[in-house]
């Protein structure tokens, strides 16, 4: 067996496109393994993960986008560096996000979003998402044949959110041009760029716009219920701090989904006894689709910075220590999942998995992206007879081709080609 422990997991293009056996040999020597290339403690077992997640007090969010790039902008001191953290916080990437805050700033941004997405209004986006499914499938379906990220999935996702945050109908079909075709911005790039202070400045510029409309002119309309939202102490916002949660669940939540359908689409493409299965019998959609999570998480690696001396699993993390938490390996550890490589859609234990992270981190949008899989599965379903994955695009079953996303943080195909059936 060729040793992979000591490839650059930062810049190794088949890495990018094949990690799980890289994973596997790492979990091997330890869960909780220094890779030799920049000193960051791989974690590669579902118990160490999950215990790391839920470590707040001693392992801060605050690089969970870069990882280690750029290098950290101070020289770690003592056992304890949060002040060192808290001076330097607005020298890492995309530090006004939710994603990268920890309490109590997590915990305040948090409650906005919870703000939007409340049980009635996810219900009736709900509703929306059956009507805008079959307008998208609409748009190619007489064709037999579609890329499905950029003719479904991406615009899917884009206008699902609109309707979520209550964008004016008039601006819909702009989201979608600038957000539905739009590639995200140095995402764990192999060549180390870190990604933009603020990737996020056409929606930040967008929704300021909308909130501070509203704060003068409130209106019977979602966006003022959003401008008008309260800390839980009666606090008040700024504007920054309401359209922030708000952005980013645009990103977040498009990622995710298409990278998730994707996934799914993929699998039942190569193995159509599935396809068989959940045409028979839609109850096993929800279950399939925790299951393409599971073997396929659209965020392969999270990042932590140990801001006090901890242990994770049975080993020492001194403070300044950057933690990769590999959910992709956890989701496929032997100790966890039983046959961990094979896909199975009767996995007692399947609502286990750690793709949607744990802890005060746990995605916020996790509720919306399983609805969304959920509705576009069984349209797909009603739709069509029968589907198969373009032979001419990504060769015959058994030697099919995929390319995945040059990136060591997400785990998405660049694109998924298609053929369809319609139903009469």
């Amino acid at each position: 067996m060729t040793d992979l422990t000591s490839l650059d997991y930062f810049s190794d293009e088949a890495l990018s496109q094949s990690p799980f056996e890289y994973f596997d040999q790492l979990r091997s020597h330890n869960p909780v393994f220094r890779e030799p290339h920049y000193g960051v403690v791989v974690v590669t077992g579902h118990r160490e993960v999950t215990e790391a997640f839920r470590n707040s007090e001693a392992l801060s969010a605050v690089n969970a986008i870069g990882g280690p790039f750029p290098p950290l902008p101070f020289e770690p001191a003592g056992d304890d560096i949060t002040e060192q953290i808290e001076a330097h916080r607005h020298l890492f990437p995309i530090f006004e996000h939710m994603v990268t805050m920890d309490p109590p700033d997590h915990t305040r941004a948090r409650s906005l979003l919870g703000r939007m997405l409340t049980p009635k209004r996810l219900q009736e986006n709900e509703e929306y998402m059956w009507k805008l499914a079959d307008r998208q499938l609409d748009e190619f379906i007489d064709n037999g044949h579609c890329e499905f990220l950029g003719e479904y999935a991406k615009p899917f996702a884009t206008l699902v959110i609109t309707d979520l945050l209550g964008v004016p109908e008039q601006d819909r079909a702009e989201f979608r041009d600038r957000l539905a075709g739009q590639s995200r911005p140095n995402v764990g790039s192999l060549d180390h760029t870190p990604v933009a202070t603020n990737p996020l400045e056409y929606l930040d510029d967008m929704f300021s716009g909308y909130i501070s409309d509203r704060r003068s002119e409130p209106r019977d309309d979602i966006l003022t219920g959003l401008a008008t939202a309260t800390y839980p102490d009666g606090s008040i916002p700024s504007v920054k701090e309401v359209v922030r949660p708000a952005t980013f669940l645009f990103a977040a939540g498009q990622e995710t989904v298409t990278k998730l359908l994707s996934a799914g689409l993929r699998t039942l493409g190569d193995r159509p006894e599935f396809e068989q299965r959940l045409r028979e019998d839609r109850s096993l959609i929800r279950p399939f689709l925790e299951e393409s999570l599971r073997m396929d998480s659209p965020t392969k690696v999270d990042f932590r910075l140990a801001r006090k001396t901890t242990t994770i699993g049975d080993v020492d993390i001194p403070a300044g220590t950057i933690v990769m938490l590999c959910l992709g390996a956890a989701n496929r550890d032997p100790r966890k999942f039983d046959d961990p490589n094979e896909f199975q859609l009767g996995r007692k234990n399947l609502h286990d998995h750690v793709a949607f992270g744990r802890g005060l981190h746990t995605c916020a949008g996790a509720p919306l992206a399983r609805v969304e899989a959920n509705v576009t599965m069984n349209r797909l379903l009603d739709r069509t007879q029968s589907f198969s994955i373009s032979e001419s695009h990504h060769g015959p079953a058994g030697n099919r081709r995929y390319t995945y996303e040059s990136s060591f943080l997400l785990r998405g195909l660049t694109e998924l080609h298609i053929e369809f059936t319609p139903v009469a």
